[in-house]
């Protein structure tokens, strides 16, 4: 048995063994309640109800991020949200963000495909039924805390089945009319991030806003960012009952992409660089403007309007030839090849609107949350234009564009939810979302020098279910399970035209499945936090393309369709132990070892790779830290073990395509920390300390094509100051 294995299995004993023995002593046990959820010491749980969102039942976790060491300058996510157990990272910079994807469960982690990707509970991705990539996210020194919902967020938020992630960020100081903090941070390769806040209230008026600049000159030749983020808050505090404001975020960027490897470069240098033309920008905003109505102590209302208006430009030395191409001179013009230009649009217009209300059943309270959803997408798609031989960024093009396509989607979705509760003790909270799902595609495509054409709409209705059940044996431990509905919508590129031959099933289906879990979780006093518990999630109807025959010609041809189901199942496991606080409930010290652990069995059960793992699902998670801290400092270890993975699902360990090959498993140590002194602050650390030399991702297109490094060994060095 691994040393990380053992290490869990220690933990997950102590936990047991330190709850059982404080079971019944329920007035030994006490509650810390902090903006609505309860927490030890940098992980919480989100209580029963919060904001009039139903979280009973539900496996969730709550992330404080100024409780954190991290490198928070470079969003560095495997500290920031690592203690979520089986959270599946992308960790590279050169895919042009620093934080770039996350996944639970063995689900895909690019860009966050598989999630419901959210700031202060508004969509932030381009579209979550048709193109749901987050290009933008708000910098973790912005951050308050981070919200995460398993599966089981299908119901109030979404049909993903990866879940809720949202990133809530700071807000005004309270009974202060100006803050002003600012955080400078240099590192290796060239970093340098500046952040800038100023927060307050005057009188009924509460603000606060943020900017943000951050340049880097990448971990490999060509990789060099630079990166400005803002974001404003303006609140106006009518009484108790009533606030309502307005929200401007904005992502602007310049990204250099150094390109994918093959795997003989990766072993022989993995900082080589094989493009040196590549660019990218994504252009980011989002306004939303909200009220929060309380009609009276029970009840709530909510309203939020979300407007999001961005874009991405590429202009590239694209895949041809594979990560071995050479992008050189060409000797028969003596110039470089010309590169290939894209440009995608993204729009959409989000409301969704909620009622809670509590009110008495028998003897007990119970909840009633619901409300409805409504958005519009609008997203075009242009790509394939001849480029520039230049090596700036430059997205004019020559001649026609080799694809221009135009889609749309508009979603309505009213939910309900319900907390009954049986006793003072166990509540069964059932659940039901109806989805109502318009998309369409028209445009042309040119494939091997014809023009297809392109012309699908598609309108379908469903229902999603669930239900969620918890016991809490004491005021701080539960018992929950739940049972959760989820689908994923047919999106964008699959209904894209993709070949003369090749034919798109009429009868495509929407991919469908649930998750389910069953855990134990709580705190013990201020020494022990722990959430320990198994999942099942079926994810069906998986969408891909395969061969077909023409029952008249007999000839073969390519078409996509529903071609697998696939089943995720195994343990998720978080416990926290703080050995100073065991001893000496009052000391000001504390020194804590956590562990976060993830088993994942997730295989194809039909279809040709039946038997196989899914592609980038690792069977083994494991993060474990050591914290120290002091009124002062605070100084934080930890160790990041993912196992191997495959790029494709045909699980090969080596092949001519770019996507499939074999993840080779890895362990990567960070040590970050902080010292305080008054109102100022130094911030230190080292990531990937061993310089251990990984990668997680493989990709047959953007950024690549091939193997995507991470990043080596790196140093940052911060000062915070803060000003009133």
């Amino acid at each position: 048995m691994s040393y990380a294995n053992k290490l869990t299995l220690t933990l997950i004993f102590l936990s047991f063994y330190s709850c059982y023995s404080q079971i019944k002593d329920t007035t030994a046990l006490h509650e810390v309640t902090i903006k609505g959820y309860k927490t030890v010491n940098g992980v919480g749980h989100l209580l029963d109800t919060k904001d009039g969102i139903i979280y009973a039942g539900k496996k969730n976790e709550v992330i404080l991020i100024d409780s954190l060491d991290a490198n928070k300058a470079v969003n560095n996510t495997r500290q920031i949200l690592g203690r979520i157990p089986g959270l599946n990272i992308v960790e590279t910079e050169s895919s042009g963000f620093t934080a770039n994807g996350v996944a639970t469960r063995g689900l895909n982690p690019t860009q966050s495909v598989e999630m419901n990707t959210r700031q202060n509970g508004y969509n932030i991705s381009a579209d979550i039924y048709g193109y749901n990539e987050a290009y933008y996210l708000p910098p973790m020194e912005a951050v308050s805390r981070i919200e995460m919902v398993r599966g089981a967020a299908s119901l109030q938020f979404g049909s993903q089945f990866g879940g809720l992630i949202n990133y809530v960020t700071k807000g005004a100081t309270v009974n202060k009319p100006f803050e002003f903090i600012t955080a400078q941070t240099m590192g290796s390769f060239g970093l340098f991030n500046s952040f800038n806040s100023i927060g307050g209230n005057y009188k009924k008026w509460s603000y606060y806003s943020f900017l943000q600049y951050r340049q880097i000159d990448g971990y490999r030749p060509n990789s060099e960012q630079t990166q400005v983020s803002g974001f404003g808050k303006i609140q106006y505090n009518q009484s108790d009952k009533l606030n309502f404001g307005i929200e401007y975020s904005l992502l602007r960027n310049k990204i250099k992409m150094p390109g994918g490897l093959t795997d003989e470069q990766f072993e022989d240098n993995p900082q080589q660089s094989t493009r040196a033309r590549n660019w990218l920008k994504s252009p980011w905003n989002i306004v939303t403007a909200y009220a929060n109505i309380t009609p009276s102590l029970n009840s709530t209302i909510s309203f939020k309007t979300s407007f999001l208006i961005s874009s991405r430009s590429l202009v590239w030395r694209n895949e041809d030839g594979g990560a071995e191409a050479v992008d050189g001179i060409d000797p028969a013009t003596n110039d470089f090849v010309p590169r290939e230009v894209g440009i995608e649009n993204m729009n959409n217009s989000t409301t969704e609107i909620r009622y809670c209300q509590k009110y008495n059943l028998g003897k007990q309270q119970s909840t009633f949350a619901g409300g409805i959803r409504h958005s519009y997408a609008w997203f075009t798609r242009q790509g394939g234009g001849e480029g520039t031989t230049g090596s700036d960024f430059d997205v004019s093009i020559t001649g026609n564009w080799g694809y221009d396509l135009d889609f749309t989607t508009t979603n309505v979705a009213p939910f309900v939810e319900n907390i009954f509760k049986i006793s003072k003790k166990f509540t069964i909270t059932p659940g039901l979302r109806f989805e109502y799902l318009r998309s369409t595609a028209k445009g042309n495509k040119e494939v091997d020098g014809d023009i297809l054409i392109s012309n699908e709409v598609r309108n379908r209705t469903f229902t999603l279910a669930g239900v969620g059940m918890e016991f809490k044996p004491t005021k701080n431990t539960s018992i929950y399970g739940n049972f959760s509905q989820a689908f994923r919508p047919i999106d964008y590129s699959q209904l894209e035209p993709f070949g003369v031959t090749s034919k798109i099933d009429p009868n495509l289906k929407d991919s469908k499945g649930f998750n389910s879990d069953l855990g134990f979780r709580g705190t013990v006093r201020n020494f022990l936090n722990f959430d320990i518990g198994g999942f099942y999630l079926a994810y069906d109807q998986r969408i891909g393309v395969t061969l077909a025959t023409d029952e008249i010609t007999g000839e073969n041809y390519s078409i996509r369709k529903n071609i697998a189901n696939s089943v995720h199942k195994g343990i998720e496991s978080y416990v926290e132990f703080n050995f100073i606080k065991y001893f000496n409930p009052q000391s000001k010290y504390g020194l804590s070892l956590f562990d976060s652990y993830a088993y994942i069995d997730a295989r194809y059960t039909t279809g040709d790779f039946k038997g196989n793992r899914v592609e980038a699902a690792a069977k083994n998670i494991n993060r474990a830290g050591l914290i120290f801290t002091t009124p002062k400092l605070s100084t934080t270890i930890q160790i990041n073990y993912v196992g191997d993975a495959f790029g494709d699902a045909s699980n090969a360990y080596t092949s001519d395509d770019p996507v499939a090959g074999y993840i080779p498993s890895y362990a990567v140590l960070d040590w970050s920390g902080s010292y305080k002194f008054n109102n100022f602050a130094l911030k230190f650390g080292v990531n990937n300390a061993t310089d251990k030399q990984y990668f997680t991702r493989r990709t047959d297109e953007y950024p690549g094509p091939g193997i995507i490094p991470a990043v080596g060994r790196s140093f940052y060095l911060g000062f915070t100051a803060k000003f009133e």
